[in-house]
């Protein structure tokens, strides 16, 4: 379907701001390579018109947390089916990289357009707080085509692909115009939360062993310890965030990881997702609202009005539960920066024995 995107002042009679042509597609590719945050704040960029084995160039380049690759191609002058077929060319290509040729790309990259070649190693230690191991880099990928606009029969195409389980989105966007001012506006044909849960089973090699790695956010507005003591795992700030919390069912097993801590809990899930304002903890054998109980951090209590932003929850029975101090975390562990999800790599399964036999569980 059309994407359409306006923008009004708000005042006692709002005012549609006008919008404006972009001259060149240039000026947005500059912008990305300034702040790949415009199309996702947990990429990083490694590469700017990257040269392929076939003389062609990819617009940007970048990772996510996992070390999955996003190609990340501009329509510029090309039709929409012309830019969906060269993005999908280009992503055969991507398939076959190994660690060393990324992380010569993000030195090349560097050197190019820093003026000072620097290691991948450093990037992905500044930027996640860890580095993510060989074997993991490029375990899967997805496509992300960037454009004003597209014709009906291409967002179709998009649409079969991404039901087809090929991680594929567009991001449209349109330029906009108040008192001197120039504004940029973004829309996602697609729930990007959609593509990367598409992106995290690409070239899986085994079945889903029917149990969910958890994500918890320590330190962003949520506490570990409070969830230890009154049993749940959320998530907030965004839908991005929040809405594969609605993947879990009653009778769910969740692993829980503390990004960049390690494993610290094993539960089961006793109820679907609840919000802030709605999730009820029990104190001295009653049951009181979750936003009155004694707790170590806010949970975007001034987010609740908003449904998209607000904190969500799932209440859960640990089977095994931790404190940070005995996270565990190994090398070959599973990590992702999706909130649930249900891995099919070789790893999780591992993961999941490795832990069970750690923590004495069946």
């Amino acid at each position: 379907m059309p994407i359409e995107q306006s923008i009004w002042k708000v005042a006692d009679k709002p005012q549609q701001l006008k919008e404006q042509v972009l001259e060149k597609e240039d000026i947005l590719e500059n912008m990305i390579f300034k702040d790949v945050g415009i199309l996702n704040e947990n990429w990083l960029l490694i590469g700017r018109q990257v040269p392929t084995d076939y003389n062609k160039y990819i617009d940007l380049l970048a990772l996510d947390a996992a070390g999955n690759i996003i190609v990340i191609e501009l329509k510029r002058n090309k039709t929409p089916r012309e830019v969906v077929a060269q993005t999908i060319d280009y992503a055969s290509w991507i398939e076959e990289l190994d660690a060393g040729r990324i992380a010569d790309i993000y030195f090349r990259f560097t050197e190019k357009y820093y003026g000072t070649a620097s290691s991948l190693d450093n990037a992905l230690q500044e930027k996640y707080g860890e580095t993510i191991d060989e074997d993991d880099l490029n375990q899967a990928h997805q496509m992300v085509i960037v454009a004003s606009q597209m014709d009906l029969s291409t967002e179709r195409i998009v649409e079969y692909l991404s039901e087809k389980q090929i991680p594929i989105n567009v991001l449209f966007f349109k330029i906009f115009s108040d008192d001197g001012n120039t504004y940029l506006s973004r829309a996602w044909m697609l729930d990007p939360s959609e593509t990367q849960e598409i992106t995290v089973s690409v070239g899986r090699k085994d079945p889903w062993n029917g149990e969910y790695y958890v994500s918890f956010g320590h330190d962003m507005g949520r506490n570990w310890n409070d969830a230890l003591k009154y049993g749940f795992i959320s998530a907030g700030g965004g839908r991005w965030y929040s809405k594969t919390l609605h993947k879990l069912n009653k009778g769910n097993r969740v692993w829980v990881n503390i990004p960049k801590t390690g494993y610290v809990g094993v539960g089961i899930v006793q109820d679907t997702v609840q919000k802030l304002d709605d999730f009820e903890v029990v104190i001295d054998g009653e049951k009181k609202s979750f936003i009155d109980a004694p707790k170590e951090a806010d949970y975007l209590v001034n987010q609740v009005d908003d449904d998209d932003k607000a904190e969500y929850f799932v209440p859960v029975e640990w089977v095994k539960a931790v404190p940070i101090a005995q996270a565990v975390s190994e090398i070959g562990f599973f990590g992702n920066q999706n909130t649930v999800c249900q891995p099919t790599t070789p790893k999780w399964i591992h993961n999941v024995e490795r832990l069970k036999s750690i923590w004495n569980i069946k």
